[in-house]
Formats: C-alpha cells, sequence, structure tokens
C-alpha cells in the first residue's frame, strides 16, 4: 500500500516536471532564433541537461563569443551540480551505472524534491521521479519549441521564462521556517541581484552559495 508521503512525492515531483518542462519550449525556440538547427538544439537538451547553463551556451553562441567564454560561462553554471550529487550520494546509493545516470538527472529540481521529503524512500522516489520526468518533458518541449519557432514568437510573453523559477521558489519556500534559514536566502537574493548585471553568467549563483556556506559556517561555530 502507498503511503501518503509516497502520494505527496509523486505529486509534487509530477506538478514540478510539467511546470519546469514547458520552459523547455523557450530554450528551443530562443536557440533556434540564435543560429542553432533543429538537431544542435537537440543534442544540448540530451547530453547537457542543465538548463542554466544551455541557456548560456545560447546566449553567449549569439552574440558571437568565443568557444572559451562558452564553455566557461556554462561550465560555471554546471558547477552547482557537482555540489547537488555529493548531497544526494546516499540517497541515490551504491552501483556504478545507476550513478551514472543520477549524475546526469541531478539537477536543481530533482535534488530540491528529494531533499523536502523526510523518508529516504519518499527522497529516491522524488529524485527518480523529478529527474527521468523532467528529462523526458524538457527534450520533448525543447523538440516542439525547435520545431514552432518564429510561430511561438518570444517566450517570455508566455510567462515560460518564469516557469521554473517559480517551481524551485515554491520547493524552497516551505523550508525557510527559522531565522537562519531567511537570513541566508535574503542575503544570497541580495547578491545574485547585485552581480548578475556585472558578473559572467555563472559566477552569481556561485558567489551566493559561498556566501550562504560562509554564514551557515559561522552560525555553527556561535552555536558550538
Amino acid at each position: 500500500m502507498t503511503s501518503p508521503a509516497v502520494r505527496a512525492t509523486v505529486s509534487m515531483s509530477l506538478g514540478v516536471a510539467g511546470a519546469v518542462s514547458l520552459y523547455g519550449i523557450s530554450f528551443g525556440a530562443l536557440a533556434v532564433a540564435s543560429g542553432l538547427d533543429f538537431w544542435q538544439t537537440q543534442v544540448l537538451s540530451l547530453f547537457m541537461f542543465s538548463g542554466g547553463s544551455q541557456f548560456a551556451v545560447i546566449g553567449l553562441a549569439a552574440t558571437g563569443a568565443p568557444g572559451l567564454s562558452v564553455i566557461t560561462a556554462a561550465g560555471l553554471l554546471g558547477v552547482r551540480n557537482g555540489l547537488y550529487a555529493v548531497r544526494m550520494s546516499s540517497v541515490v546509493g551504491p552501483g556504478f551505472w545507476k550513478r551514472l545516470l543520477a549524475g546526469h538527472w541531478t539537477i536543481d529540481e530533482s535534488t530540491a524534491v528529494a531533499i523536502a521529503q523526510t523518508e529516504l524512500r519518499a527522497q529516491r522516489i522524488g529524485f527518480w521521479l523529478t529527474g527521468a520526468a523532467i528529462f523526458v518533458g524538457w527534450n520533448a518541449m525543447t523538440a516542439a519549441g525547435a520545431i514552432l519557432g518564429d510561430a511561438l514568437g518570444d517566450p517570455r510573453t508566455w510567462g515560460l521564462d518564469a516557469a521554473a523559477a517559480a517551481a524551485f521558489l515554491g520547493l524552497l519556500w516551505p523550508r525557510i521556517q527559522s531565522r537562519q534559514p531567511a537570513a541566508v536566502a535574503a542575503v544570497a537574493a541580495v547578491i545574485t541581484v547585485l552581480t548578475v548585471p556585472t558578473a559572467p553568467a555563472g559566477l552569481p549563483v556561485l558567489i551566493a552559495a559561498a556566501a550562504g556556506v560562509v554564514m551557515a559556517l559561522l552560525a555553527e561555530r556561535r552555536h558550538a
């Protein structure tokens, strides 16, 4: 018999996947508008599968940036996924092929859904179901966006650029239940707003994450 926690996890996973997958239409349309063909666009979604890095690639490619700049920006944005993998290691468990697949599906949303659960079984279901559902949905919507392209117009007019951020915020908000997480979130938000206009793509999120780690270490030191 399925427990209420598992049912809630499945509902959360599919809800997040639905919202985030729609954003793939925006990527597909913008990638084609930036000069990529259908197959180049699809390969990025299949093998890179990291929304932030993908948007960085097409944004810089559209401006004629050199290849090294494109790779650096995409790499900076992908660093956070490596940090997520450390947290997800105990959830995924042992097994080379399983960990290899998990590494590809370790993204913001699969990690967030997993850590939002209190039971290990629910965490594993949340991670794998969210990762699989978004992978399928993101690639399908990327193809749709690349095919429809000009017929869609500017994807931002449909609000698709806010779908992923809104879904992630919805997962984060219930976890801000005390002053320390609220303070970390506030500082990270301020740092991001101040650095996004001037810092290279990918760097603001790393600076904000570093600030959060420093604040957590200072809080732990005061507590000790």
